[in-house]
């Protein structure tokens, strides 16, 4: 063999290796059964907090929460990520609170492909912020029960 193809195959071989570990991550990201904290009940918490009344939803998220920020009005997304700031002290997308919500999203939209779950349940036309907010005390409920165990 050449050191060429030596070379070649050994890349190939890291990508592969690659890709799996990534896979495996992916997996394991969307497991429902994942470890819970207190910060992640806080999260849940404060977003709830966040998303008190109509006047400060924003019923059209682009996943850009600097103008949510400035206006005050902020989407599912927007208020999640602003609660995971102020309990965490910086943003963790995959967080096992933010996950939660994903999984409640999914569970109370069966059949709807999302190609974001929290911005496109918060932006359809038919979600109400009665729908946000039981998504999201779905979301506590699973994460206390968790705690508890």
């Amino acid at each position: 063999m050449t050191r060429r193809t030596i070379l070649a195959a050994c890349v190939g071989f890291v990508l592969v290796v690659g890709v799996a570990a990534i896979l495996v991550h992916q997996r394991e990201l969307e497991r429902r059964d994942q470890p819970v904290t207190n910060d992640d009940l806080r999260i849940l918490l404060k977003t709830d907090e966040l998303l008190k009344d109509e006047s400060v939803w924003n019923r059209k998220d682009d996943r850009e929460c600097d103008d949510d920020e400035a206006t005050g009005k902020r989407s599912l997304f927007c208020a999640l990520q602003k609660a995971c700031i102020d309990v965490l002290g910086a943003y963790d997308h995959r967080r096992v609170a933010l996950q939660e919500v994903r999984f409640a999203v999914e569970d109370a939209t069966r059949g709807q492909d999302f190609e974001h779950r929290l911005r496109d349940f918060n932006n359809l036309p038919s979600t109400r912020l009665a729908d946000i907010k039981r998504v999201l005390r779905l979301a506590t409920d699973r994460v206390k029960s968790r705690l508890k165990n």
